[in-house]
């Protein structure tokens, strides 16, 4: 391949990067029109075979997240008899007293712009693309000697903790990755997770005293996970805490697991609609009572198989977190995170492993931020074994050397 047909080349892989399709489809007809090079032209012909189909798809993730901030303006959200909130937003001039056709109470759309524009697409302690890790905080301790359910004890976390420390070339999140008994609080399992593992984490501070909460402020390598609504009405649980790690500062992932066919559409784009939109509302109520606050996407869409069961483990799982994730990474440019990997529960077996590096490699393959719960979790969520996670940092060594 002649140099300046290699250099045209790596012009239109750039712009396929920045999920600038068109750019990349217009500067490979150049070359197809231009070139004379056998082996430009071979390899041209192969991208542009993608080009359309990557448009019409970035087409789609465009009109969500329209979509969304339409849902915000048109329909509203179901604030109207939380005071604490109606009080925020129409202090900040925030609703739309003119919108008459609203089912809740509307958001303007300049707030809206103006809000999100605010939300850092930086990352402070970024550990980067396709990061896989620990989470979300499944009830149950798996043991491989006792089939108790139970919660993990001090002892317990404390080892947990030690043996994710060891496995940082694989894990790049430590989300709180099982519930604690009464021998250890929150706060002393954040401090577990700091003194064994220097890497990014995630803990949700809602449990938490005041003083304790504020242990995450100013810390790159910390993200609060906290929600606020869900089927676009607040929990009301939940507005406090939500208030309180925003005004902080803590770094916020703001979480959405929104289930299809339950709380939440049945279609892929419906949902994806709805999650984003809820995303967005918690973006713009953590910006106006701290501009500038960093904000995570966690809408992690859940899905169901025949019957309606919530199913992690379903092949559909990362295929739908994909494509949320792909509505950040290529439209909006906000941080992510996503679930995948979970397995179906059952101890340690070549099957179940298999089914969780099928998922991340799944998810590795079509790009994402981070992913949580993707190592280590059983029964839809509902456990997580540690033996389990040391297989599956053992298997996703390997994979990771298989795609660099």
């Amino acid at each position: 391949m002649n140099q300046q047909a290699e250099a045209r080349l790596n012009e239109g892989i750039l712009f396929e990067k920045d999920a600038d399709f068109e750019k990349a489809k217009a500067t490979y007809a150049d070359i197809l029109e231009h070139a004379t090079d056998e082996q430009a032209l071979e390899k041209i012909r192969w991208r542009m075979e993608d080009m359309d189909d990557l448009i019409a798809e970035k087409a789609i993730y465009q009109r969500i997240d329209e979509n969304g901030k339409r849902v915000l303006t048109e329909i509203g959200v179901n604030i109207a008899e939380n005071q604490t909130l109606m009080d925020i937003l129409i202090e900040a001039d925030a609703v739309d007293f003119d919108n008459e056709t609203a089912i809740f109470i509307p958001l303007r759309r300049d707030y809206i712009d103006r809000c999100l524009d605010q939300v850092p697409r930086e990352m402070p302690g970024d550990p980067g693309f396709n990061t896989f890790g620990t989470g979300a905080t499944p009830p149950f301790l798996k043991r491989a000697t006792d089939d108790e359910l139970r919660a993990a004890s001090r002892e317990e976390y404390e080892y947990i903790a030690k043996v994710v420390g060891e496995q940082q070339d694989v894990v790049g999140i430590f989300s709180l990755p099982v519930a604690n008994d009464k021998s250890i609080s929150l706060f002393e399992v954040a401090q577990l997770m700091e003194k064994h593992f220097p890497g990014l984490k995630m803990i949700a501070t809602n449990k938490m005293a005041d003083d304790e909460a504020t242990f995450l402020k100013d810390k790159s390598h910390w993200v609060d996970g906290t929600s606020l609504i869900t089927s676009l009405a607040p929990m009301n649980t939940m507005v406090e805490p939500f208030l309180r790690s925003a005004r902080t500062g803590n770094n916020l992932l703001l979480l959405d697991l929104t289930i299809a066919g339950m709380s939440g559409g049945g279609s892929p784009e419906s949902l994806l609609t709805q999650i984003h939109a809820q995303v967005l509302f918690m973006m713009v109520v953590a910006q106006t009572v701290n501009p500038g606050v960093f904000c995570m996407h966690g809408g992690i869409p859940g899905v169901t198989e025949v019957g309606g069961d919530l199913s992690y483990t379903s092949p559909h799982q990362p295929l739908i977190n994909a494509a949320m994730a792909r509505v950040n990474t290529w439209i909006t440019g906000f941080p992510s995170a996503q679930s995948g990997s979970s397995t179906s529960l059952t101890d340690v077996t070549l099957q179940a492993v298999s089914e969780s590096e099928l998922s991340r490699n799944s998810l590795r393959r079509y790009g994402v931020h981070i992913v949580r719960h993707a190592m280590g979790a059983l029964g839809s969520l509902n456990f997580f074994s540690l033996e389990n996670f040391i297989y599956d940092c053992e298997r996703e060594r390997r994979s990771k050397q298989t795609f660099e």
